[in-house]
């Protein structure tokens, strides 16, 4: 049996009861991580409890949509619940991406609770020479 206690911890607790749990019309946020690795755009999500079958990522234009539903292991009968602090219900982000990414080619990974989301650098933003001409010959500058 757990004793100890934290009243901040209490208070978080109590206040996401107040809110209810995330729903599809109104889901929790979930905590994420943004970089550029290279080539490609990386972006993830923290969340641990979810089933791979419960994740929705979706890219509408240049809006990136993750949805996950944390649902509710079921428990015996004779089973009596002294503490649930991990939040149940469905937690979604938005990410409005850059005309600069890829959005054909997003690759997703789901591995120990983190959703990786692979989105490569397009082609015409990555950097290039170009020729400048100069009388009859041709000077290339790096750009």
């Amino acid at each position: 049996m757990l004793m100890r206690t934290d009243p901040f911890r209490e208070l978080d607790r109590r206040t996401q009861q107040l809110m209810g749990l995330g729903t599809w019309s109104r889901p929790s946020p979930m905590p994420m991580d943004a970089y550029r690795e290279g080539d490609q755009y990386v972006v993830a999500f923290d969340i641990p409890g979810v089933t791979a079958d419960a994740i929705d990522i979706d890219v509408e234009r240049n809006t990136l949509t993750v949805k996950a539903e944390r649902r509710p292991v079921a428990k015996a009968d004779d089973v009596q619940m002294d503490l649930s602090e991990r939040p149940l219900g469905v937690f979604s982000r938005q990410i409005v991406l850059a005309d600069t990414l890829d959005t054909e080619h997003i690759q997703a990974d789901y591995d120990a609770g983190v959703l990786t989301v692979r989105i490569p650098i397009a082609e015409r933003a990555k950097p290039r020479k170009i020729a400048i001409g100069v009388g009859s010959g041709h000077k290339e500058i790096s750009g």
